[in-house]
């Protein structure tokens, strides 16, 4: 009797043990299988990048990219937006799938020869992280339309141009799959965990 119970309860234990795994292995899955919203296509433009060479939406098809707006005379939110980028450019230095993108809203002033010397001065390898400028109406669609961030140059002689300083997370295909406050540490997290499960796509 004694061994009987004991097997009963072993039996009862392992059966436990088993659905309990089970279970982790089902709210694991469910959890992957939940996907990344989808916001809207990234429309299409042509602007030039910090070694001049011609630059569109079409030359980030086929990788997952990251962008943000600022421009080099920035003395707000900017060095901690970049501060940002860099980070992640380190995070993700041996990811050839990931691209980080930087449109100037001061293309006036940022030309290719500024942004290549304020590429560098943040160490960015042209390869991973693309500083964009061009046509002024171009940018601002692309930033109010496209990516649905504020931006003005209706501002003060402090800070004459004034725009978000959120990160788009932007997939394979183009799609925009997120927007993520760079003034916060979480969102800066979330970002990290998003573009591993995009690369992995």
């Amino acid at each position: 009797m004694e061994r009987s119970a004991r097997r009963l309860l072993w039996s009862v234990w392992a059966v436990a043990v088993v659905s309990g795994v089970g279970l982790l292995w089902y709210v694991a899955d469910a959890a992957k299988a939940v996907a990344l919203p989808r916001y809207g296509r990234v429309p299409s433009f042509t602007l030039t990048d910090q070694a001049g060479g011609s630059v569109s939406q079409e030359t980030f098809k086929g990788v997952v990219w990251i962008a943000d707006f600022i421009f080099t005379r920035c003395a707000g939110q900017c060095p901690v937006m970049t501060a940002q980028m860099s980070r992640l450019a380190q995070a993700f230095q041996g990811e050839p799938s990931l691209v980080l993108v930087s449109f100037t809203v001061d293309p006036a002033h940022d030309t290719p020869e500024i942004l290549a010397r304020y590429a560098a001065s943040h160490a960015a390898r042209p390869a991973q992280w693309r500083f964009l400028t061009g046509d002024l109406q171009t940018i601002t669609r692309l930033s109010q339309a496209g990516f649905q961030l504020a931006l003005s140059y209706e501002g003060t002689v402090e800070e004459p141009i004034t725009h978000s300083r959120r990160f788009v997370l932007v997939d394979r295909q183009g799609v925009i799959r997120g927007s993520y406050d760079a003034g916060e540490a979480e969102a800066m997290t979330r970002i990290r965990r998003d573009v591993q499960r995009l690369v992995r796509e």
